[in-house]
This record gives structure tokens, C-alpha cells and sequence, in this order.
């Protein structure tokens, strides 16, 4: 579906009853009910279990339909960022749509960010937005924006409704669209005026959209001829995005990675989609991935990209990457196919089901003992690591603690930063849906309140951890009265190093340590004192002997949430690094070797 608005066109007429021929009573006619009331209904219909919002004067309608609702539930966050964000952690967490209900104007404009995050993450949310009467749209009434043209180029589409006879369509078309193809935002803005006009409601059994029709199944020549191309190939690596996640097949990449005995790299998004514990795993490839990782990209002969969309993270300087392999590209969505990287085999469709087709005719893979000794020499060239003699807290070892008390399952989730990419390198990601975090946008605050979203969809099945740094933490910190007014059993945790500490590495490794801006050591809160007074529980550790007992005390409280502040090292950096516009090779591993890579 293209970014773009639509007026909601009039809807067709209800066919009339058949005739009864004297025999069965004619048809029940459809309850006429108010637009905010329809609202609500479709909601109903279509399952949600949580809306996450916040009231207005132009949503007061549908809001006084909410009152007594009991068939989902909604959650009051304290900002419409995070009520976007939370939707995404919902969605992410669940494969759900997630729902977002706000007012016009700024509580419209608001969502703004967590929209554009979940457009480049491809994560499926609705986004209801109140609107002024229809009368007064153009006239700068109060409190108006024009939040379809804004979110035009961020939706998979937007809709403005002019006519009450067309909120049941449009909300099933909207949610339709949200989850099916390569998921995506989309926004229903409606005035104030037609939440308040009356017609029958009748929900739509289904949805047919002209020039909309993702295709699922994947050509099977080009299956074919991918299956070949794994029997012939010497030094294959599968390369594995987050669609792989949203496609929920995990079992068949696993099936394809052992019948084949081909290694697998993940992308940021793509953590969790195959086991991090099984000898075939390379860990996370691109700009902070592992060393074993970016060499087997480089040196392989087959490159078989599956739900992945070669951002520039992954890739760094195109001309050297994978410049020796032919490429074999899995995706939903054929916009992304040769966008960035020119493919040798493209086959569109729904990852799993092409997997399914594939994985039956892999009857002759070649032999790759040779290759995986090579990445094994690769894996103990340079491993990750970090100092563990010094007595200072690092934050690797913290998230390393965690991991160790998440085994049996948990969800982690993370902010942007330093504090993304340890979590990403330091924790072992087992299971899909294991791993939330804002990937294309990189939006800091992203953590806590898609954490809290996250929270209310294992509903204490599994912990929820939010990972944060302490600059990143304070953009959405007031969710943290969200997270204390429902009891959820969250667990924060602040690696606070008194810096923007990505921005200051940067400042530090190509900036000649002129560290602009960047030092927040000052005028930090009192992380203990803020969680106390939001109603949360507050604990602090200053020394690596510390960590345990903080760790165990918060893990035994789950009737509320517990922030952990980790005053750690404030000089750590993250390694490996890659130089933006350098070669995926060319791999800055720790300070003694910036200017001269490995």
C-alpha cells in the first residue's frame, strides 16, 4: 500500500433482506448506534486487548463509550509518545496489532515519533486520532492539525473520515492493512462531528482493496533455482532480519541452517530468530556485530538474506559488501528487493511459506566443514569481551547478570545507545520476541513505555526488562507513573554513566575528545529518589559485588516496578565498532587501534 491519505469514500448500501417466503422471520436490522459507539464495536471485533491513549476534547465521545467497557482494556499512559511507543512494544511482543487512541492537535501530533519508529521497524499499529468538526477542518481551529498530511510519508496509509456510514470500513481496512504484507502504521483521523452522527453498524467480513494484494507465496522457479544455488555453494551464510520474527518461521530458518549446515547472522531486529546457544550462530553482523560475523559476510559465496532489508548498519560501504557472493534475497515486501543491494535471486512472499517450499528441495547441500573451521578460527580471533579485572562495573557484565537470570525466558527491551548495542552483543537471545528495540529511527526514550506495552502483553507470564542509559531514560520517564499505576511486575534498569555515551564514543574515537554537549553527570536526577516518588521501587549498585543482591531483590518484587540505577564506568566503549562509509572489515576493536584497523 503506498503512503498516502483517503477521504473515506460513502459506503454502499446494506443489500436488502432475502425474502422470507412466509417460512423464517426476516433479517434482525443493524443497531443504530453513534460513530463513537461504532468505534468501539469494531474494536471488539477485531480482539484488542489493550488501547493505550489518552483523552481530549475532540476524542470525549469515544472515550465516554469507553466508560465500563470490559471486552480490552485501556491503558492511560502520561504522554501520546508513549502511548505510541507502547503499542509497538504490545505489537512487537505479541505479533498484534497495537491500538493507539488520542486527541487532535498536539495529543495528534505527538504520536508523531512513535509512528515514523514503527513505519521504519514495519511494526503493525492503529493509531486513532480525534479530529475537529468536519466544518472547521482548514480554519486553524483550536487545537487542530492536519495529522494526515504530516503522517503521510510515515503510514502504510491514513485515512480522514468524512461520513459516520464509513468508521466500520475504514477501521476494518485500517487494521487489515496494519498486519498483512510488511506490517505498518496506520492512522484513522476522525472528527468530533461524525464520532457524535448516528447510523447501522454492520462490521465487514473481509476487506478488498484495489492495488492492494501482498503476494504470500513465492515463485516457485526462483525456490528452485535458491535450492540450487545452496547445493552449490562453498561458503553460504544466512543473513536474518526481523521479518523472519513477524513471519513467525523460526522453525523452518532453523530447519534450513541444520539440514544445510549453513551459519547464521542476525540483524539488530532479527535477534532471537535463531538460537544465539546453537554452534551455528555468528551473533549479530554490521556496524557493533561480532568480528566472526562481518568476515563470514564478506568471504562467503552465497549470501542468502531472508526478511532482512540491507540497511546501512548492516552493510557499511556497499561496494565491499559481500563483493564475492551471489545473493539470495527472501522479503514480503518487493520494494525492498534490489534497493539497496542488486540480487541474484529475489523471491517474494511470506518468509515462512517460501521456507516451506524451500527447505524439502536443500536435498544435496555441499559440504561446509571446511568454511565452519574457518569461522570457528574467526570466533576465537576476536571474540567480545571486556575488562573483568579492574573492580569497576562495567556495563557488560551487568547485562551478562541479567541474561543469567533470564534462561528460562524473558523479554528484554532495549533504548538507543551504547546501552542497544551491549544488550544486543552481551545478552543470548534464545526465542523470537525476546528482543524489542527501535531499530531504523533509533529513537531514544523508545525503552520504558514499549517496555510497559510489552508488560501488559505477557501479562506476568514471562519478565519484562527495560534496559535504558541515562540520557535516554529521561525523554520518556514519566511512564514510569504508567508502569506504577497498573502494578506492573517491570524491571528498569539505568546504566547510568553520566554521558550521552554513544555520541560522546564518537567524540571521543573521531572528534579528537571534544566532548560537546554530551556530559550529563551534573544535573542527572537522583534516579533512587525519582523511582520513590513516581511509586516505583528504587535500587542503586556502585560496585560489581553489588549487582547480584540488587538483581535478586528486584526479581522478588512484582507488584510493582523497580528501577535499578548502575553507576557504571563512564569512559566504556563499545567494541567492535565500524567507522560510518568504511568496509564491515574494517573493524575498530578497542582504543589502542583506531586509526589503523585490524
Amino acid at each position: 500500500m503506498s503512503s498516502d491519505s483517503s477521504i473515506a469514500r460513502p459506503a454502499h448500501a446494506a443489500p436488502n433482506p432475502r425474502p422470507t417466503n412466509g417460512h423464517a422471520a426476516p433479517a434482525a436490522e443493524p443497531p443504530v448506534i453513534s460513530g463513537a459507539q461504532i468505534v468501539i464495536e469494531c474494536l471488539k471485533a477485531e480482539g484488542v486487548e489493550f488501547v493505550f491513549g489518552y483523552p481530549g476534547g475532540a476524542v470525549i465521545p469515544i472515550y465516554d463509550r469507553l466508560y465500563g467497557v470490559t471486552e480490552f482494556k485501556h491503558v492511560l499512559v502520561r504522554h501520546e509518545q508513549g502511548a505510541a511507543h507502547a503499542a509497538e512494544g504490545y505489537a512487537k511482543a505479541t505479533g498484534n496489532v497495537g491500538v493507539v487512541l488520542v486527541t487532535s492537535g498536539p495529543g495528534a501530533t505527538n504520536t508523531v515519533t512513535g509512528i515514523a519508529d514503527a513505519f521504519m521497524d514495519s511494526v503493525p499499529i492503529v493509531v486513532i486520532t480525534g479530529q475537529v468538526p468536519s466544518s472547521m477542518i482548514g480554519n486553524d481551529a483550536f487545537q487542530e492539525a492536519d495529522i494526515v498530511g504530516i503522517t503521510r510519508p510515515i503510514t502504510k496509509h491514513n485515512y480522514l473520515i468524512r461520513d459516520v456510514r464509513d468508521i466500520a470500513r475504514v477501521m476494518k481496512e485500517a487494521f487489515h492493512i496494519a498486519r498483512t504484507g510488511r506490517p505498518g502504521p496506520v492512522l484513522v483521523d476522525l472528527p468530533k462531528d461524525i464520532q457524535m452522527q448516528s447510523c447501522p453498524f454492520v462490521y465487514p467480513d473481509h476487506v478488498s482493496l484495489r492495488g492492494y494484494k501482498p503476494t504470500y507465496e513465492g515463485h516457485l522457479a526462483q525456490v528452485r533455482r535458491a535450492a540450487e544455488l545452496i547445493g552449490e555453494a562453498k561458503q553460504p551464510v544466512l543473513y536474518v532480519g526481523g521479518g523472519t520474527i513477524f513471519s513467525e518461521a523460526a522453525p523452518e530458518l532453523l530447519d534450513l541452517a541444520h539440514r544445510s549446515q549453513i551459519p547464521v547472522t542476525t540483524t539488530l531486529h532479527g535477534l532471537g530468530a535463531f538460537p544465539e546457544t546453537d554452534p551455528l550462530s555468528l551473533g549479530m553482523l554490521g556496524m557493533h556485530g561480532t568480528w566472526a560475523a562481518n568476515q563470514a559476510v564478506f568471504h562467503s559465496d552465497l549470501l542468502i538474506a531472508v526478511g532482512a532489508r540491507f540497511d546501512d548498519r548492516v552493510t557499511g560501504k556497499l561496494a565491499t559488501f559481500a563483493p564475492n557472493a551471489r545473493i539470495i534475497h527472501l522479503d514480503i515486501d518487493p520494494a525492498s528487493i534490489s534497493k539497496n543491494v542488486v540480487v541474484d535471486v529475489p523471491i517474494v512472499g511470506d518468509v515462512k511459506r517460501i521456507l516451506q517450499k524451500m527447505n524439502p528441495l536443500v536435498t544435496h547441500p555441499s559440504d561446509t566443514a571446511d568454511w565452519l573451521g574457518r569461522i570457528a578460527d574467526w570466533k576465537a580471533e576476536c571474540p567480545l569481551s571486556y575488562a573483568t579485572d579492574d573492580g569497576v562495573l562495567r556495563p557488560q557484565f551487568i547485562i551478562e547478570q541479567i541474561d543469567k537470570r533470564l534462561i528460562d525466558g524473558g523479554v528484554v527491551v532495549t533504548d538507543v545507545g551504547q546501552n542497544q548495542m551491549w544488550a544486543a552483543q552481551f545478552f543470548t537471545y534464545r526465542r523470537p520476541r525476546t528482543h524489542i528495540t527501535s531499530g531504523g529511527l533509533g529513537t531514544m526514550g523508545f525503552s520504558l513505555p514499549a517496555a510497559i506495552g510489552a508488560c501488559f502483553a505477557m501479562q506476568g507470564k514471562q519478565p519484562v526488562i527495560s534496559i535504558n542509559g541515562d540520557g535516554g531514560f529521561q525523554m520518556n520517564m514519566q511512564e514510569l507513573v504508567t508502569a506504577a499505576a497498573y502494578g506492573l511486575p517491570l524491571k528498569v534498569v539505568i546504566l547510568n554513566n553520566g554521558f550521552l555515551g554513544m555520541v560522546r564514543q564518537w567524540q571521543e574515537l573521531f572528534q579528537e575528545s571534544r566532548f560537546s554537549h554530551t556530559d550529563l553527570e551534573a544535573t542527572n536526577p537522583d534516579f533512587v529518589k525519582l523511582a520513590e516518588a513516581m511509586h516505583c521501587v528504587g535500587l542503586r549498585a556502585s560496585h560489581p559485588d553489588e549487582v547480584a543482591s540488587v538483581l535478586d531483590q528486584a526479581f522478588a518484587i512484582n507488584d510493582r516496578p523497580v528501577v535499578m540505577e548502575f553507576r557504571v564506568v563512564k569512559e566504556e566503549m563499545v567494541f567492535p565498532i565500524v567507522p560510518a562509509g568504511a568496509s564491515m572489515t574494517d573493524m575498530i576493536t578497542a582504543r589502542s587501534n583506531p586509526d589503523t584497523f585490524v
